[in-house]
């Protein structure tokens, strides 16, 4: 096989022969992949803490925490700091590698950023690697989080650009590229996935896939949520998302951006253990591990041990991601697979 480098050329076109793949083949290709590039047993342990709850101005028409919608949930204030510092101690012992905290706002406040950086400085000096959520970032608060020694930060992007709109309305598809571009000035990491199952077509799928595969680097996280329906927000009756569906993103996401972990994150709950299986087959190789995704529930910790016990799954120690660079020099499967498939009969070959 011929060494390439990873892709950022990928086109709408390219995607969707990947969706149209039978089942099978698709699930096979990915898992190839995945190999490739990961250990194929084992999976990175995430906890996610919610630092501030509720009140956010934005409106997120699938989020229990927007202002604009009456969910019943009550806001709070930031945490205090030996409060975070005691739940991620306990997330370390639990087995989590990645310490995630999450805050409602639109961005943070001037006051707020001297207790986030705090929080980040105390959460890293227990061994575990950091992430926050606090909304769009300007350039010199994304360089303070680095300073501070944020690993990564995630910033969705939730959908196409061309569906966003049906979701969001209070800030624009262009101020998330920007932040996400500011986290990657001031050398962090980036976590940037999207939900599923909000009433976007397979096109939009595809254009979500294609928008972070095209990025100047693939995000080092790609989280993929199933929408969680919450009462009281305007998405509460959409029709759920076909299960083989969602798998299938999964594998698309895993061949789009091989040297990426892929993060089967919010929706798991309602997800039976069969399906949670599928999708690490198909390369999710990335959880959020605990009772709670910030304000909707998640599968127990002991139902996912037990699960990956009888799966023969085993938590990602802590190391350092491969850096982009490096993957350029390890080979991978889509063009080895374009330029072989002619040779052998298999169903992956069109049609007449």
């Amino acid at each position: 096989m011929t060494a390439t480098v990873l892709r950022h050329d990928w086109t709408l076109q390219d995607a969707r022969s990947l969706f149209e793949l039978p089942f099978n083949d698709l699930l096979f290709r990915a898992q190839s992949v995945h190999r490739q590039h990961f250990d194929a047993n084992e999976v990175q342990i995430s906890t996610l803490l919610s630092i501030k709850t509720g009140a956010c101005p934005e409106d997120c028409k699938y989020c229990p925490q927007s202002g604009h919608y009456n969910t019943g949930l009550e806001k709070e204030k930031l945490l205090e700091l030996e409060k975070v510092v005691e739940e991620a101690r306990a997330a370390k012992e639990s087995g989590a590698s990645r310490f995630c905290m999450g805050a409602a706002w639109r961005s943070p406040a001037v006051k707020d950023m001297p207790y986030v950086l705090d929080m980040v400085r105390q959460v890293k000096s227990l061994g575990l690697e950091t992430c926050m959520t606090l909304g769009m970032l300007k350039p010199e608060q994304a360089e303070e989080l680095a300073e501070a020694g944020l690993d990564y930060y995630n910033h969705n992007l939730d959908t196409s650009e061309k569906y966003y709109s049906h979701i969001i309305t209070t800030r624009t598809y262009q101020d998330r590229l920007d932040t996400l571009d500011n986290v990657r000035n001031a050398g962090m990491k980036v976590c940037c996935g999207g939900i599923m199952g909000m009433g976007e077509d397979e096109d939009d799928r595809v254009g979500l896939l294609v928008q972070l595969a095209n990025l100047p680097h693939h995000p080092e996280s790609v989280p993929v949520n199933m929408l969680v329906k919450v009462k009281g927000t305007p998405m509460e009756h959409v029709e759920d998302l076909d299960p083989f569906e969602f798998v299938r993103i999964i594998a698309v996401a895993r061949i789009m951006m091989p040297a990426s972990h892929v993060r089967l994150s919010a929706g798991r709950e309602t997800m039976n253990e069969q399906l949670q299986a599928l999708c690490f087959l198909a390369g999710a190789n990335s959880i959020f591990y605990g009772e709670k995704l910030l304000t909707t529930a998640n599968p127990e910790a002991d139902s996912d041990m037990a699960l990956f016990r009888r799966l023969g799954i085993r938590p990602e120690q802590r190391k350092q991601c491969i850096s982009e660079e490096q993957e350029e020099q390890v080979i991978a499967d889509d063009l080895e697979y374009e330029a072989t498939r002619q040779m052998f009969y298999d169903a992956t070959r069109e049609s007449a």
